[in-house]
């Protein structure tokens, strides 16, 4: 393209000089079109880029590991001229998203769409856009482009499995009594009255109340006598082995085949054994809580329902197995703020005997423990996972052990003990 408008430029010149020297209209003539052609061309090619809607659309903005994220883009010539031909560049971060389209022959007023499919195969936080649009005059002279810089944000959730079975000690708070604490969730035990609040379900307005003062009243409530589940996941970096790039094709491939999409590293199976165990319990109106640390401490207090398990996947989703202290520590922080007679399920691949003690002090606390194992030896880690288990056998501590390549749901209903 540069070369050709040099020969323009020369041949403008030439034809110049030659028109001043020689007094001949010809050569001026032959200036004069040249030099309107330069101007045809880098109006034509400016406003190929003006007069111009792209309109790009979401399902959601939320996708999960496994499944395929739809866009549908349209873009309209609202201009009298045509736009013989648009490249259209996506810069979305998502990994493996290839929404980039070329469109040609867009008459006047018309519009044309397309789609992208796009696979997710590694949770975290993206951004979709911007886009960049590049286009040219007929003659191959000019080339302009227009960035739109417009972005919305994606959160890609970890993979989860529907468990048949997760059998594990359910703790029962001594005696019955409700937990002294508020809650959103209606439940059983009605704490008192509060004024009303926008957002407040009108099921829960106290008709006498309001009646008598003349303003919306709400009840509240406690949460009832089934004791709490918590997670404790372990992000400690030295402990998590296994690596992947999901920008390879044949890493692509891979994951497609992958049972339910997970890549092969422990950090991945720790977290979608996590998020899927959450997934179970709150569909059996447990009240889940989640206790990690890994950049930063990562603390969800327990409650029931579709929005608990949406903070709890998008916490999971962002996530990195970056952090310094091990699980015995981890545990030993939290020991005294989990209730008595709650349930803890640990989640982890280390292979170290410190927090099969520290389990052991907390079954002697009074909290019934489970413990979900990754076996870091079949992700190229070391030895020790089984050991781990027998040890747990020992203190009648409901065991599963998850390996690579293993079916999650099969591997999480068949405890080792």
């Amino acid at each position: 393209m540069d070369s050709r408008r040099s020969s323009i430029y020369l041949i403008i010149v030439v034809s110049l000089l030659a028109g001043m020297i020689t007094g001949r209209d010809f050569f001026f003539t032959v200036a004069y079109a040249f030099i309107g052609l330069v101007v045809f061309s880098f109006l034509w090619a400016w406003s190929g880029v003006r007069w111009l809607h792209l309109r790009r659309q979401t399902r959601a903005r939320r996708a999960q590991v496994g499944h395929f994220l739809d866009e549908l883009f349209t873009v309209k010539n609202t201009g009298l001229l045509p736009k013989l031909w648009l490249e259209i560049y996506d810069h979305s971060d998502l990994p493996g998203h290839t929404a980039s389209q070329v469109v040609s022959n867009l008459g006047p007023r018309q519009e044309t769409s397309w789609r992208a499919h796009t696979l997710c195969v590694r949770r975290g936080a993206y951004r979709l856009g911007p886009l960049r649009v590049v286009t040219g005059d007929p003659f191959g002279l000019f080339q302009a482009e227009r960035r739109l810089s417009a972005t919305s944000p994606l959160v890609v959730y970890p993979p989860t499995v529907d468990i048949p079975e997760f059998t594990l000690p359910i703790g029962i708070l001594p005696g019955g009594d409700a937990v002294r604490r508020r809650t959103q969730q209606v439940t059983t035990n009605a704490a008192g009255i509060r004024d009303y609040a926008p957002g407040d379900s009108f099921s829960r307005i106290h008709w006498p109340t309001s009646a008598r003062k003349n303003r919306l009243f709400v009840k509240e409530f406690e949460l009832d006598p089934l004791a709490d589940v918590w997670l404790l996941m372990d992000a400690e970096r030295t402990v998590h082995v296994g690596s992947y790039d999901s920008t390879d094709p044949a890493v692509l491939q891979l994951l497609q085949s992958t049972p339910h999409g997970i890549p092969p590293t422990t950090e991945e199976y720790t977290i979608a054994a996590t998020a899927s165990l959450a997934r179970y319990f709150l569909q059996r109106d447990r009240a889940v809580g989640l206790i990690s640390h890994a950049r930063q401490r990562e603390f969800i207090h327990p409650e029931r329902g579709g929005r608990q398990l949406t903070k709890i996947l998008e916490t999971l989703a962002i996530i990195e197995a970056r952090g310094i202290l091990t699980f015995e520590q981890l545990m030993s922080i939290y020991a005294n703020q989990l209730p008595r007679g709650s349930t803890v399920v640990l989640v982890t691949p280390s292979t170290r005997d410190g927090w099969v003690t520290a389990a052991h002090a907390y079954t002697q606390r009074g909290l019934r423990i489970a413990a979900v194992l990754i076996d870091g030896q079949s992700f190229g880690g070391r030895p020790g996972t089984e050991e781990n288990a027998l040890r747990l056998a020992h203190l009648n501590i409901p065991t599963y052990i998850v390996r690579r390549s293993d079916d999650l749901r099969v591997a999480l209903s068949q405890p080792r003990v």
